[in-house]
Formats: C-alpha cells, structure tokens, sequence
C-alpha cells in the first residue's frame, strides 16, 4: 500500500488517485493543480480548481489519509496495459507412418542428419515394460565403458535382428533429437534373439518370461505384455559405404 499525506498533490486517473505534480496558488483549501499523471499520459488531467474535500470524497476515503491500491506486477488501476501470453499446445503422441501402429511424442527435435536404411547409428535409450508397472528393463547409459562413460547402443538401420519398433522410430529422427514411443507387441520382440536386450541376465530372464508368458498369453494379455516404451536419443549417423569399411578396419 502507498500513502499519501492530506496535503499531497493528486489526481485521479480512471477513477484511482495518484500523485502528480502540481502548483499551489494561495494557502486556501481551494488549491489548482496542474497535474502531469506517473502512470498513463493519455488519464484525463484536472486542470479546474477543485477542493481538497472534493478531491478526497471522489477517491472514496475517509478524512487523513489517501490509500492507493497497487495492482501487483501490472502497474495501478487500469491505467497497466496488460499483456496476455500465447501459450503453445503440448506436443502429442502420433502414429508413425509405414509403423503398424508405433506411436511417437518428440520431446526435442534433431537439427542433424536424418538416418536411411543401412546407415550405422548410434543411440541412447530407455527401455521400460508397459507391464509391471512400468518396469525399466534396459538403459544405455547404464552401459558403461573402461572410462566410466555410458556406451550408446550401435547398430545398422533396418537390420532385422533388431526389433521393428525401434527400427520405425530413428527411421524418420534427426540427429540430436529425442523421442519417447510406445511399440505394440507386433512391433517389439518376437523372440529371444532381437535386440536390443539387457546385458544382465537376469533382467533379460525376466524380460523374456514376462513378454512370451504362455498362460498370460493364452489368457488374452498379449497387448499388455508385449507393449514396449522406449525413450531414444539419436546421437549419430554413418553413412552406409563409411559404415562398412568403419567395420571392418574394426574387425581387422
């Protein structure tokens, strides 16, 4: 709140009074103002005579003290422009064409190359069951190498030793980007040698006896089951050609 004293300069700007310059003409109670107003040049200015009584019943107060009432963060009264903030809609999921029902929510878009069919790419990932609670049964960056950094996950485009869903998803990725998609059971794995797969052991047990559970499936729990979320970031692309002889100067 902002006082002002009895004998303060004021005007009124849309109906809030607020202090302005102003010219006293004699030491009576009728004073002339010559008001330039702080908030908004375009108020109206009283530039007629007007009564110190006059002025405090027009702002609705008592007799002693003038409050003004702040509008927080906007300026006072509606003299404030207000500026109204576009918000843009949340990104969705969407099916990816030529998928067979792979769904994607791209959380960063890519600014680099965009990955064909025989190029060697590496990535990062997370991969969680959309059974057990979401159970998280791979991440990359759990991976480590002699240094302690995270290994990505490399591998050639369109190689079917790795499942289609993931195949479908960095298909249409830029370098750079990261996206989350949801793989149905016809898109995931279909048996237990695709990739990728957890290292450990024991999680790729449990991996494996939780998507071709028999009985469940005879039960009709199959979409449950089989759904995959994987979470992937595309960090590069090889060409194919540069891939082949990168391989085997490795293999060498």
């Amino acid at each position: 709140m902002a006082m002002l004293s009895l004998g303060a300069a004021s005007s009124l700007c849309n109906g809030v009074l607020v202090s302005c310059s102003r010219t006293a003409r004699s030491r009576s109670s009728i004073v002339t103002y010559s008001p330039t107003c702080s908030v908004n040049p375009e108020c109206q200015e009283l530039s007629e005579p007007v009564s110190r009584r006059s002025v405090l019943l027009r702002a609705g107060c008592g007799a002693g003290i003038v409050t003004v009432s702040l509008v927080s963060g906007a300026g006072i009264g509606e003299c404030a422009a207000k500026k109204e903030k576009v918000r843009e809609p949340p990104p969705k999921f969407y099916e990816l064409e030529g998928s067979s029902g792979v769904k994607a929510l791209d959380i960063r878009q890519g600014m680099g190359a965009m990955p064909e069919d025989g190029d060697q790419v590496e990535v990062h990932y997370y991969g969680r069951l959309g059974a057990k609670q979401g159970w998280r049964f791979d991440s990359t960056y759990d991976h480590k190498d002699f240094f302690g950094n995270p290994e990505p996950y490399v591998f050639i485009l369109g190689d079917k030793n790795v499942i289609s869903g993931i195949n479908s998803a960095v298909r249409s990725m830029k370098e750079g980007g990261v996206r989350r998609v949801v793989i149905p059971p016809s898109q995931g794995y279909q048996n237990t040698n695709q990739g990728p797969i957890p290292p450990d052991y024991f999680d790729r047990q449990r991996l494996y006896t939780t998507i071709f559970n028999q009985t469940r499936l005879a039960n009709g729990e199959g979409d449950t089951l089989g759904t995959l979320i994987f979470d992937i970031e595309l960090l590069k692309a090889i060409q194919g050609s540069i891939a082949v002889v990168h391989t085997f100067v490795y293999r060498f």
